[in-house]
């Protein structure tokens, strides 16, 4: 694949935040309600991150999720810290606050993962295991989501595959461990496969601090080991990127 992946991604550059979060709005509505109307179920995967509290916020509005049909919704994360719901680092804790309480989503529909845990294995198979069960996938068999909501890191990672680690080359599992020797929150994330299947990835990056890892990306040839978002080139016409202006200064 040619080093410019500018030409062959669905960039959309939004002004700030708040039209981000507009733009994110409509497309998981058109998203959900496709899914619904195709399969009868709308399957997303969020992360957290300070990126996405605005997109997150204006779901608790009425007027956008009343456009949902939330009964048939099944949430998921892409990962998580290994830390409890009640934390501030918990991305489980950041959607509760911002959205989760306000949506007449059953609560059955609202798969976490345990983080708090303090045997990570556990937390992963415990994880993998529900995954499978809402899915009905055996062993072996990889979920298909309807949509992976990311973000990207200043270092290029997403979810929580960061580079130098093993779960960018865990292609066995679902679910991984990323484990953390810095003095950070250990983490708990789907792997690479995992987004790769899904039918629609949805990628947000804000700000300023973003603009130099996003030309890079973009203009670089694809290395995933440096670079872990570029572990997804290879579906890059299923990702659709809303990148604000400052994180897109450099393209």
């Amino acid at each position: 694949m040619e080093a410019n992946g500018v030409q062959q991604s669905k960039i959309t550059t939004v002004a700030d935040s708040a039209a981000m979060a507009d733009v994110a709005v409509k497309y998981l509505i058109n998203c959900a309600q496709r899914a619904i109307k195709q399969r009868g179920v709308f399957r997303v995967a969020i992360s957290g991150g300070s990126t996405p509290v605005r997109f997150y916020e204006r779901l608790s509005d009425v007027s956008v999720y009343s456009r949902i049909q939330w009964e048939r919704v099944h949430i998921f994360w892409v990962d998580e810290r290994c830390v409890p719901p009640s934390s501030e680092a918990s991305n489980f804790g950041l959607a509760t606050e911002t959205f989760l309480l306000d949506i007449p989503i059953p609560g059955e529909n609202i798969h976490r993962v345990t983080g708090e845990l303090q045997n990570y294995a556990n937390a992963v198979d415990e994880y993998e295991h529900i995954i499978r069960a809402v899915f009905k996938i055996t062993k072996g068999q990889i979920p298909k989501f309807d949509l992976v909501i990311l973000g990207m890191g200043s270092d290029g990672h997403i979810g929580s595959i960061l580079p130098n680690t093993y779960a960018l080359f865990d292609t066995d599992d679902i679910v991984s461990a990323v484990y953390r020797m810095n003095g950070d929150y250990n983490r708990i994330t789907l792997t690479v496969p995992v987004m790769k299947e899904s039918r629609r990835i949805l990628i947000l990056v804000r700000g300023e601090n973003k603009a130099q890892i996003v030309a890079d990306v973009f203009r670089t040839t694809p290395d995933p080991v440096r670079y872990p978002v570029h572990a997804l080139w290879p579906v890059l016409h299923k990702i659709r990127w809303l990148i604000d202006r400052r994180a897109a200064a450099k393209l």
